[in-house]
């Protein structure tokens, strides 16, 4: 089958010409043929940091509400996710995961992202402070004991924070710094034991001076460290954003950090629990604070793109960068062999169609 585009995404870079696609991946690209002027296919977005959708809270969902996420997730682009646990007594946590969907029709499901408990006491945002663990191996062994788990989020600079580094990095699970009041410091010697990665740069961490970098300019600083980004124009200014785009060129991801007030509308929601309202664009407590996002992974696209980041580096920080820090290098890219989860844009960057395993699921 060929999707009729005019060019693709191919290894970050825009090629001319068609995409076929057979029992399920891609067969070729470059492909000479008539396709649809203005069209591109693009590697189904990947997103790291979902909270919820559609109106639903994950840490309460159950198979259906995972299915409502699902769908709605794939009308915005979404074929790949890790849906996201913030910090939550033990027993929440282990339910929530016991919840991951396994083999469910729909985008893919990585595995589960916790972000937390093991947080800095000073750096904790939204989540509940009652909740907060410090460093803890046994109870970090009965959580991954509970469902996969792709990604956990801590705070580096913790008293045996380290030791889990090394734990989840044997274990094969992406160890993201963030929620942290790490010097720079600290911050290297956690990069340096295999941290790779930082969640939502620049939210609940230390706040950079000139001469205290924090954690935030230590990632930005180093080649090997990749760095996450709400892009939603609240949670970051437009100026930082594209100073962190320029620096971390090709290493940075677009992550949504979706509430369940995403994809819907304005009103109240959930969080892990605690009630947040949505009102023109944001998500915040009933105090004000920021409490996730209504933000979708195409407008997180959109928006750096204004910025003046370059279409193939804002795509490429939704699909194939996000891939590989989930250690899923078979995702986020169109290349012969690799699975046929493709968007079709147009020249407006609004979505033609959608396929998953070569099946549309979203189309004209």
């Amino acid at each position: 089958m060929r999707l009729e585009v005019e060019a693709a995404l191919v290894d970050g870079k825009l090629v001319p010409g068609d995409v076929d696609v057979a029992e399920g991946v891609v067969t070729a690209v470059g492909l000479a043929g008539a396709g649809v002027k203005g069209r591109i296919a693009v590697p189904g977005f990947v997103d790291l940091q979902v909270n919820g959708f559609a109106g639903v809270d994950l840490m309460e969902a159950d198979r259906g509400g995972y299915a409502r996420v699902g769908t709605a997730l794939l009308e915005t682009g979404t074929t790949a996710y890790q849906p996201t646990f913030v910090t939550a007594p033990e027993d929440a946590l282990v339910a929530a995961l016991r919840e991951l969907p396994v083999g469910q029709a729909g985008p893919r499901v990585v595995g589960a992202h916790l972000e937390g408990p093991f947080l800095s006491p000073h750096r904790m945002g939204v989540h509940p402070p009652a909740s907060r663990r410090d460093p803890d191996r046994a109870l970090l062994v009965r959580l991954l004991a509970a469902a996969k788990v792709s990604q956990v989020t801590l705070a580096p600079e913790l008293p045996g924070a380290l030791d889990l580094v090394d734990l989840l990095i044997e274990r094969g699970v992406a160890v993201s710094a963030g929620h942290s009041d790490a010097t720079s410091d600290e911050a290297h010697r956690a990069f340096d034991r295999g941290v790779r990665t930082v969640t939502h740069l620049f939210n609940a961490m230390r706040p950079l001076a000139a001469r205290d970098p924090g954690i935030a300019l230590a990632a930005l600083s180093r080649s090997d460290v990749t760095v996450q980004l709400i892009a939603d124009g609240h949670h970051v200014a437009a100026e930082t954003m594209l100073v962190a785009c320029r620096a971390a060129r090709g290493r940075f991801a677009l992550v949504t950090d979706a509430a369940a007030a995403a994809g819907t509308g304005e009103g109240e929601f959930t969080l892990a629990g605690g009630r947040v309202v949505s009102a023109g664009g944001v998500v915040r407590t009933p105090e004000g604070r920021l409490a996730g996002s209504a933000l979708t992974m195409l407008d997180a696209v959109r928006n750096v793109h204004a910025l003046g980041i370059r279409l193939e580096e804002a795509l490429s920080a939704a699909t194939a960068v996000p891939a590989a820090i989930a250690g899923r290098t078979d995702l986020g890219r169109l290349a012969p062999g690799s699975p046929a989860d493709v968007v079709v844009l147009d020249d407006n960057l609004a979505i033609r169609r959608v396929l998953t395993g070569g099946h549309p699921v979203v189309a004209d």
